[in-house]
């Protein structure tokens, strides 16, 4: 990327605006003159170690600035976000927001969607993405170096698989939450103490997710050979697949998937 191409983020004090703007800059992939946000007050705290962000309260002042604009406002923003891009590069971070209406609502032809997790905070996001017809290679290259400040990027073939990510990697620690949760519940109700409770269900989710990352392995394959020990492990999968788990995560993923691309 060019040392003079200028990112302007709209929503740059915002939970994935600052966490996009922050890896840029601590990775090195773009310096603080290079980068500008918007903000209702024009100011904040989020980059204080980097003075020269420059931030702006008017978002047509950053589209002025701007080489490529990072749109990461809420959905139900996007009809208020008024700017004229003239065919800037535009990557949008929103869900349930198409290639077409974000072409519509910014004026440009030339629009990336993607999708990040709240694990962009930690630099462990998954950040799928699908480009318009008029982005250019270069601006793929751009792009991917972007997003992956904050993890993995993939470009993606169909915007409707995009939709479905929104659905899957979109959630981030979202679903895992929710087991964590309820395995705490039942530890707590077992009488263990609060503090060793969560130590060990977070021990056991983090470090289960790191093996199975390094080994790279089916997660099915997995469960198939911890059923076939036939131990204390075996029972309980088998109680948890007898009972429908797979059925239920399958129904909480197509209802947010509708949601989605309830758009398109």
């Amino acid at each position: 990327m060019s040392q003079n191409t200028v990112i302007g983020i709209i929503g740059g004090h915002g939970w994935m605006g600052r966490a996009l703007g922050l890896s840029l800059l601590e990775q090195g992939v773009v310096s603080a003159g290079q980068l500008v946000v918007s903000s209702r007050s024009g100011s904040g705290d989020a980059y204080r170690d980097w003075p020269d962000v420059r931030c702006v309260k008017d978002n047509r002042e950053l589209v002025a600035l701007a080489d490529v604009i990072v749109l990461s406002v809420r959905p139900e923003d996007l009809a208020s976000v008024d700017i004229e891009a003239q065919d800037k590069l535009v990557i949008s971070l929103l869900a349930m927001a198409s290639l077409q209406a974000i072409s519509s609502q910014v004026g440009s032809r030339r629009v990336v969607r993607a999708m990040p997790n709240a694990a962009a905070e930690i630099r462990r996001a998954y950040f799928p993405w699908y480009a318009s017809q008029q982005v250019t290679e270069a601006d793929r290259q751009l792009v991917q170096a972007l997003l992956e400040s904050c993890g993995k990027a993939r470009e993606l073939p169909a915007e409707r698989d995009l939709d479905y990510l929104t659905a899957l990697s979109g959630a981030g620690p979202a679903y895992p939450a929710l087991l964590a949760q309820a395995m705490l519940e039942h530890a707590k109700g077992m009488g263990i103490a609060d503090d060793i409770a969560r130590e060990a269900v977070m021990q056991t989710l983090v470090g289960g997710s790191l093996l199975l990352e390094k080994l790279g392995d089916d997660p099915g394959d997995m469960v198939e050979r911890l059923i076939a020990y036939d131990g204390t492990t075996s029972k309980g999968l088998r109680t948890m697949i007898d009972g429908g788990i797979e059925q239920i995560i399958h129904r909480g993923l197509a209802e947010a998937h509708q949601a989605a691309s309830g758009s398109r």
